[in-house]
């Protein structure tokens, strides 16, 4: 063999390693990127399904939002901190579908129309904050979230899951 061929053998396996190189790298990238969905999302449901999720949600769905800063702060410190909590983890949220790093479906099929109807609630203090704090980001997250949400549930309502599946026995 001359050194010509050796050369053009040696280059052609080079780039043939090279290939295979970032093939395997896509492929782990994609690994990673599902893998890391995955753990965002079974984090986020168990997040949801806590007690004291419940507790907040049941006491927001059950009382009388304050209007104002100031109405909040009227309330007892353990009020303003179940209020607080539940605006935070819907901002957290909203953020989390914002950056992709969960699907608005796992939203919609977990929480629904509970993100729409905590934002109505929400609204009037979160608007008076901002105005008046003033804090023009407070719940940017949160209220895109239930406008997404809410829109979804208007104009591409899904269908229940018990009526899309057939039991296989």
């Amino acid at each position: 063999m001359t050194n010509e061929i050796i050369t053009v053998l040696a280059n052609l396996a080079l780039t043939l390693s090279f290939i295979v190189a970032v093939i395997f790298g896509i492929a782990q990238v994609r690994a990673a990127a599902r893998d890391r969905h995955e753990r965002l999302t079974l984090e986020t449901l168990r997040n949801f399904q806590t007690r004291e999720f419940c507790e907040i949600a049941l006491y927001v769905s059950g009382h009388d939002m304050p209007q104002t800063r100031d109405e909040m702060l009227a309330l007892p410190l353990n009020e303003q901190a179940m209020l607080f909590q539940l605006g935070q983890q819907m901002e957290g949220l909203g953020l989390l579908v914002a950056e992709r790093l969960i699907s608005t479906d796992l939203v919609d099929k977990t929480l629904g129309s509970f993100v729409t109807n905590s934002w109505e609630k929400y609204e009037p203090l979160f608007t008076d904050i901002r105005v008046n704090q003033p804090d023009p980001f407070l719940g940017e997250y949160f209220q895109w979230l239930a406008e997404l949400i809410d829109d979804r549930m208007k104009n591409s309502p899904r269908q229940p899951f018990y009526k899309n599946t057939k039991v296989n026995h």
